[in-house]
């Protein structure tokens, strides 16, 4: 029989510097095409295959991802972990930070081990930041990915996200030409009080 795993709160003083193993393979990417006029910018994201599949893992990164890194002063964390024998084993973690000059919520971590991929972890994980975003009195929750990580673009588009925007350069200059362009999404909160 399965264990039941709940969501946790991962307190800072003991989570602090965990790695979150990000490694994917993927074969698609969002190719960003952008065309410039004197009155006009125009860009398009366009699903494209790549001739070989392409794998990114945490190894390659001079800043691999962490829990509770120093830039995100605010942050909070929450996931699912086993213990055995005095050693833990984190299977999915989200962290979140205030974005306070924006009254927005960002997702700065957001991992599920593969073991538990297609089970509702990462909705669960992600309700819970709505969940935040909610107490908090957010007007939007934001996040950050690559337009080569089809898969979560997918999962972040079937829990209500949206393009924000995009960075052409926010990983090396040559972010278009490898495929790996940062890709911005929001998810707006209700605003029925019309607050925002």
């Amino acid at each position: 029989m399965k264990k039941e795993l709940t969501i946790v709160p991962l307190p800072k003083a003991e989570w602090k510097g965990t790695p979150i193993m990000m490694r994917y393979t993927t074969e698609e990417y969002f190719d960003v095409e952008i065309s410039e006029s004197p009155d006009a910018f125009e860009a398009k994201l366009v699903k494209k295959k790549f001739d070989t599949p392409v794998t990114h893992s945490p190894e390659e990164y001079d800043f691999p991802d962490s829990l509770y890194q120093d830039h995100w002063e605010k942050a909070e964390a929450y996931g699912m972990y086993t213990e055995e024998n005095g050693e833990r084993k984190m299977l999915a973690c989200i962290e979140v930070c205030p974005e306070e000059w924006s009254n927005r919520l960002m997702v700065t971590e957001l991992w599920v081990d593969d073991s538990l991929h297609r089970q509702g972890v990462g909705t669960a994980l992600m309700n819970k930041a709505k969940e935040i975003a909610k107490a908090q009195g957010r007007r939007a929750i934001i996040l950050e990915t690559q337009s080569c990580n089809v898969r979560a673009i997918a999962f972040y588009r079937s829990q209500g996200f949206q393009l924000l925007g995009f960075d052409t350069c926010c990983y090396r200059n040559t972010d278009i030409k490898r495929h790996e362009v940062r890709i911005n999404l929001v998810y707006f909160m209700d605003d029925r009080d019309g607050r925002w």
